[in-house]
């Protein structure tokens, strides 16, 4: 079935018309470089754009109502489509929202199994968002050597909780399974693999003359419009911001990890241009692979603990609960108000791809059409992070 990708509009005008060289684009909500269902309006004046104004809503389904009809256990499937590439990230905001507000502490085994699964989730979700970005700009090999890696983790991921999307592994007070015999030292082997690919994955990429060219001084977000806008993750530090949640707040059993914060630094462009939002994230795949080791070693260290922690026999908390974590896409936040319920009087979710999704219509102006396409993917945002 034919899909209409591009519309245009020309508002009625005819040759010597005020509008005569203006043009209406509406830019999906189909179309694959807008990574979800989003539609962006665009005023173009041939090739150059006037505005794109971003219009969403397209994938809402009140997933924050759901989470007040639903158990605080019973919700945590549902948070898998907070931002379904990096589902486990969702399912450890709200475990640590309801931890927080029900006073329940995890066990440091259970700890790592997190920090384990949420770092092969970041490695994937990164994986998507680089192969995805080269292929938007014309680039279509990087995509399946991305995937080809991303499909070794989502193989670790299945085998750790039985599934390879939406994983609702993270339990309150803990996690589901503990890993199965053998697999630690499975994802040590394929991490020996990794980290050289990576490095080819600059000679192939990160590092080709035509990529540079094409995204270095698009789209620069300086350091102070970064934080104005609210920017957060990967978006927020290839400003040349370092800030990151595993570092600044010290949550989970980061602080026991060795690892640094990769930001922009301007190699090829300016700070904070499209290249930089892209090879902020490459970095991170590599900070990723340190942090899995160091911690598939000091697992070891608690193999008697218990995964899942102490919970109270009714979950039924009176107050409320922020927590927040390092997501793929920058600081994820979730609220939670308890009312002396079996199920949650209120709950948000705070996402990085909402405030990404604003600066587009802010930063568009000037740019290319096809250079929107770069924009959009530099910011790697995900439709379910901005409709909920």
């Amino acid at each position: 079935m034919s899909q209409v990708i591009f519309s245009v509009d020309r508002g009625g005008a005819g040759p010597g018309s005020d509008l005569d060289d203006e043009m209406t684009l509406n830019m999906g909500p189909h179309h694959p470089s807008t990574h979800g269902v989003l539609r962006f309006v665009i005023s173009t004046d041939g090739e150059i754009i006037r505005k794109a104004v971003p219009d969403v809503g397209y994938l809402h389904r009140s997933i924050e109502k759901i989470g007040e009809r639903c158990t605080y256990s019973g919700f945590m499937p549902y948070t898998d489509r907070v931002d379904y590439v990096a589902a486990m990230f969702a399912n450890e905001a709200w475990a640590s929202a309801c931890e927080k507000l029900m006073g329940i502490e995890v066990p440091k085994r259970a700890q790592y199994l997190r920090v384990i699964s949420c770092e092969l989730n970041r490695i994937g979700s990164h994986m998507i968002a680089l192969g995805a970005m080269a292929m938007d700009v014309g680039a279509v090999t990087p995509f399946p050597w991305a995937l080809r890696e991303r499909e070794h983790v989502n193989d670790f991921i299945e085998e750790l909780c039985g599934a390879r999307l939406t994983f609702n592994y993270h339990r309150i007070g803990g996690v589901s399974f503990d890993m199965p015999k053998g697999w630690a030292d499975k994802v040590k082997r394929w991490l020996d693999g990794f980290e050289p690919i990576m490095v080819e994955f600059d000679r192939l990429i990160s590092l080709n003359d035509i990529f540079i060219k094409r995204l270095a001084n698009v789209a620069v977000v300086t350091a102070e419009e970064a934080k104005d806008w609210g920017l957060v993750g990967p978006n927020l530090r290839a400003s040349g911001v370092r800030w990151d949640l595993r570092k600044e707040d010290g949550y989970s059993v980061y602080p026991e990890l060795d690892f640094d914060v990769p930001v922009g630094r301007g190699r090829y462009g300016t700070v904070g241009d499209c290249w930089d939002r892209f090879y902020v994230r490459v970095e991170e795949c590599r900070e990723s692979a340190k942090i899995l080791r160091q911690a598939l070693d000091k697992i070891d260290e608690h193999p008697e603990d218990d995964i899942l922690g102490k919970l109270p026999k009714k979950m039924r908390p009176d107050g409320e609960a922020y927590a927040r974590i390092e997501s793929a896409r920058g600081d994820m936040g979730c609220y939670v108000i308890g009312r002396g319920a079996e199920e949650a009087y209120r709950a948000r979710f705070r996402t990085g791809s909402f405030t990404a999704m604003a600066m587009i219509e802010a930063k568009s102006p000037g740019l290319f059409l096809a250079d929107l396409v770069a924009l959009i993917a530099s910011f790697d945002v995900v439709a379910p992070e901005i409709d909920r």
